[in-house]
């Protein structure tokens, strides 16, 4: 029997509230799981993968849901709370980033490794610069003006597509980050993959929440 408009709808918001609820769980577990595996103050190279993880799966993740109609975990305060909480989230992942970048800039040269020959180290660093530009590039939604030729509608869809390409970026540095030798040693099998899994998932559902915004602007226009 074929599925009224009503069923699939309803099953579809079920199905968005389902997978927003596994990104929240997602994007908390996985920096737990790392900061058990590294140990943080064992070492100082030990910081590194705890501030990444904590930067890219956990807080960019909860600044970018907290505009989900589904599952944000503000969806009941003003769209001028949630902004100022996405703000002040970008800011701490931001400083998170930027840490866990000199710290292990400051470990290699402690041990006389080269810098960024990686691609893990090129796409962490790429990922930690693509964040300050999305971050400076939010002021201009804060104080639309200084784009006369620009509408603010305009000026947050880009925003919001610009974010999610600086998303993705984080993601892949941290999946390339999970081929690295330290973490290949520590974490072997199933497991692996596993972990593999988590950034995959945050990703998938934040595609599709930037996605779903892109498509309600379109029918809006018309």
């Amino acid at each position: 029997m074929a599925l009224t408009a009503e069923t699939e709808s309803r099953l579809y918001r079920s199905l968005r509230v389902a997978s927003g609820a596994a990104a929240h769980l997602v994007a908390l577990g996985f920096p737990a799981a790392v900061a058990v595996l590294a140990r943080p103050g064992s070492s100082l190279f030990s910081w590194h993968p705890l501030l990444m993880a904590l930067a890219f799966s956990f807080l960019m993740t909860e600044a970018l849901l907290i505009f989900s109609p589904e599952t944000s975990l503000l969806r009941s305060f003003s769209r001028k709370v949630r902004v100022r909480a996405h703000w002040a989230l970008q800011l701490l992942a931001l400083l998170c980033a930027l840490l866990g970048l000199g710290i292990i800039t400051y470990n290699k040269h402690l041990n006389g490794k080269g810098h960024f020959v990686t691609w893990h180290g090129l796409t962490g660093l790429l990922a930690v610069l693509y964040a300050g530009g999305q971050c400076a590039g939010g002021v201009l939604l804060l104080y639309p003006k200084l784009m006369k030729n620009w509408t603010l509608a305009k000026l947050k869809l880009y925003h919001a597509t610009s974010g999610l390409v600086g998303y993705l970026l984080g993601c892949a540095s941290l999946m390339l980050g999970m081929c690295s030798l330290w973490f290949t040693t520590t974490v072997t099998g199933a497991s692996w993959y596993l972990a593999m899994l988590c950034p995959v998932i945050t990703s998938l559902v934040i595609m599709n929440q930037v996605s779903n915004a892109y498509l309600y602007r379109k029918r809006s226009q018309h």
